[in-house]
């Protein structure tokens, strides 16, 4: 059997694919889950939802691809958390979404601290990680039960396990980088040193097995969907980076076998831990990236996704977009910056609009691009993208024209569970390396820049500025 079933559990929904060694992906399902998004910055979700769409749409792809699964892997969310009961499973809480904001005060309360979680976590103290969102839930809704990540109260349902992986638990706050483990002293800072944590396990290791999905099938290859899709696409080296455009973008940049502290507004954290070593990652990430989109859906200003290069303005005419409509992260880790269109005039239309949002998205990712270079000492020559705005070309040429270099796109819409798959499979064979797993791939579109260096940095300066005030009046809001 070399058939693996991967399943990327995300905000807006969950993919199960079932990808074989020989054939490539055989089958796909998909379950769309749908957030809460509630006064006072709170996003929500069903855990029932959650987990109903993980078991829907396993059970569908396996059904469909028509044989055996070899293993069961699993991509999370990363920074979800949730309430619940593990003698029954039961939630005690809904998941709170790593987009919740509602944590800021915790945040807030532990400011002084700021520098020493940095130290240790290679995180900034932010409402984004899991730990606040844990100290808010334990504070606000229920004090019963364990409160964990999404991903090892799944894995529980699967396998009865407690668990969770070094690249998930890296993304709480609460963990000590360079020892890969827990730290006692940030869990009782935020008040949750006496919380039971789940054990913290590979991301090429077998953790247990389920059958849920049919016969008994080990699970391995448990990851954060963004430290996958890394995988995927080959950014096993030091130096190479992928940015992932979804519901926010996530940009990220293998660091090796050294957790780098970010002197530049950054994050570290695992990339995976495989094959008895544990390698680091830098990302950077914007916060609304489809969901600035689907705002221009609900406005009406465009019916969908991919109206978006039918209705793009060759130029913007000075119109410029700030797209901070849920906060700006780095560099400036405002939470309270608020979205802004400038330059506008009577002749201002709608495609002015359209592409003054795709520029302002691919402006905040170069910023990001400019920051791992730092970190890294030196610049980017390549950037490789995935996720379902690639197939905007607008998008993908104003981050090539911006940024300055090429953009190679990841010619597979599953970049998450695929990545999930090649540690998985190298759970299953020891002997085989993540690169024979992960396999070679072709960009299906590669885009070059087209702008001059100096109109890129002309822009860029002009953009900057525009964020840096929105930034300066969040902070006095």
């Amino acid at each position: 059997m070399t058939a693996i079933l991967a399943i990327d559990q995300g905000t807006s929904g969950t993919k199960a694919i079932v990808v074989d060694a020989d054939e490539g992906t055989v089958a796909i399902a998909e379950e769309t889950v749908r957030p809460t998004y509630l006064p006072g910055g709170g996003v929500e979700q069903n855990p029932h939802e959650l987990l109903d769409s993980v078991l829907t749409a396993g059970r569908r792809a396996v059904s469909t691809a028509g044989r055996p699964i070899a293993a069961v892997a699993l991509a999370n969310q990363g920074e979800t958390v949730l309430a619940w009961d593990p003698a029954t499973g039961t939630p005690l809480s809904p998941a709170i979404v790593w987009q919740d904001r509602r944590s800021e005060g915790i945040c807030q309360d532990l400011a002084e601290h700021a520098a020493t979680i940095a130290t240790r976590t290679g995180l900034v103290l932010d409402p984004y990680f899991s730990a606040p969102k844990m100290a808010w839930l334990r504070r606000n809704l229920t004090r019963d039960g364990v409160v964990t990540t999404t991903d090892t109260w799944l894995v529980h349902h699967l396998t009865g396990e407690f668990v969770t992986d070094a690249s998930t638990a890296s993304r709480s706050l609460v963990f000590d980088l360079d020892g890969a483990g827990w730290d006692g002293e940030l869990a009782d800072l935020f008040g949750l040193g006496g919380e039971r944590m789940p054990r913290i396990a590979a991301c090429d290791e077998i953790v247990g097995t389920t059958r849920v999905f049919g016969r008994e099938a080990p699970v391995a290859g448990l990851i954060v969907d963004q430290q996958a899709a890394l995988v995927a696409e080959a950014c096993l080296e030091e130096g190479s980076a992928k940015c992932t455009y979804g519901t926010g973008a996530f940009l990220l940049a293998n660091t090796g076998s050294k957790p780098v502290r970010s002197s530049a507004g950054l994050t570290t954290s695992v990339a995976w831990q495989a094959a008895g070593r544990t390698l680091y990652c830098v990302d950077g990430q914007v916060y609304t990236v489809a969901s600035a989109v689907r705002w221009l859906q609900d406005l009406g200003l465009v019916q969908s996704p991919t109206e978006l290069d039918q209705l793009v303005a060759a130029d913007s005419e000075g119109v410029l977009c700030v797209p901070a409509f849920a906060g700006l992260a780095a560099p400036w880790w405002t939470p309270d910056a608020t979205a802004s269109f400038t330059g506008m005039t009577l002749a201002t239309r709608r495609e002015h609009l359209v592409l003054a949002l795709l520029q302002g998205i691919a402006a905040q990712v170069t910023e990001l691009t400019a920051l791992v270079g730092h970190d890294l000492g030196r610049p980017l020559t390549r950037l490789r993208a995935d996720g379902g705005l690639t197939n905007s070309a607008a998008l993908m040429q104003a981050q090539a024209d911006i940024a300055q270099i090429p953009v190679d796109i990841y010619p597979n819409a599953h970049a998450t569970p695929l990545g999930a798959a090649a540690l998985a499979r190298c759970a299953l064979d020891p002997a085989l390396s993540l690169e024979d797993a992960v396999g070679d791939w072709e960009p299906s579109t590669a885009y070059e820049p087209r702008w001059s260096a100096d109109r890129a940095q002309q822009f860029r300066t002009t953009w900057a500025r525009a964020a840096t005030a929105r930034a300066a009046e969040g902070e006095h809001s």
